[in-house]
């Protein structure tokens, strides 16, 4: 198994990010003494960090292809897995904010009120191949000539994301507003930085 290293921490959840090109992220969300595992890898030691914010509720998959270990780990915490759940998550704090419904591509994001956070699987990231130069998150490159418009409407202060670390600060509304508002025309300069930082790579 890859390496993996926690990150996105904050008073109501984590996350831990796989050492990986792609760095898939997954995230445990916590509230009224329960815990949502969103398109989670299994890790060693888990079952520890989650314990102190309480009983695992429910395993949640934002994006149909990211099986990840969604299904065994619910199997292994006996708990529901929720794959693209539109209709929401229930008994969850979070509100569905559908994505995509098409034949090859089903997701949704997770919105939480009460913490004004963001969770997204593949429709945004902070990884160079999601952003431009200068930019901390982007529109995912498939979905840039039809961005999700949906999540213009909310004042996030914290955006989680399926690849690369979060974002949080009063600014995350306004940096979601315009990531969503250059998706179009900001297609071409973020394809010549995910090029260049594949390069990097080799």
């Amino acid at each position: 198994m890859a390496a993996h290293r926690f990150c996105d921490e904050f008073e109501a959840g984590f996350g831990w990010i796989i050492d990986e090109t792609t760095c898939r992220t997954c995230h445990a969300l916590a509230a009224e003494g329960g815990v949502w595992l969103v398109d989670p890898v299994d890790v060693p030691g888990l079952d520890e960090r989650i314990a102190p914010f309480g009983a695992p509720r429910a395993v949640i998959q934002l994006v149909d292809r990211h099986n990840r270990d969604c299904a065994e780990l619910a199997r292994r915490l006996g708990v529901p897995h929720h794959r693209v759940p539109f209709a929401g998550v229930p008994g969850a704090p979070f509100e569905a904010v559908p994505i995509a419904r098409l034949p090859l591509w089903r997701e949704l994001a997770l919105w939480w009120p009460a913490e004004r956070t963001l969770v997204a699987g593949d429709a945004l990231g902070t990884l160079p191949y999601f952003c431009e130069p200068g930019a901390r998150l982007g529109v995912h490159p498939l979905l840039r000539l039809t961005p999700p418009r949906r999540l213009d409407r909310l004042d996030a202060r914290r955006v989680l994301c399926g690849h690369g670390e979060g974002v949080c600060g009063e600014q995350v509304a306004d940096e979601l507003h315009a990531a969503l508002a250059r998706s179009r025309r900001a297609l071409p300069a973020v394809l010549a930085h995910a090029w260049r930082w594949a390069r990097s790579r080799d």
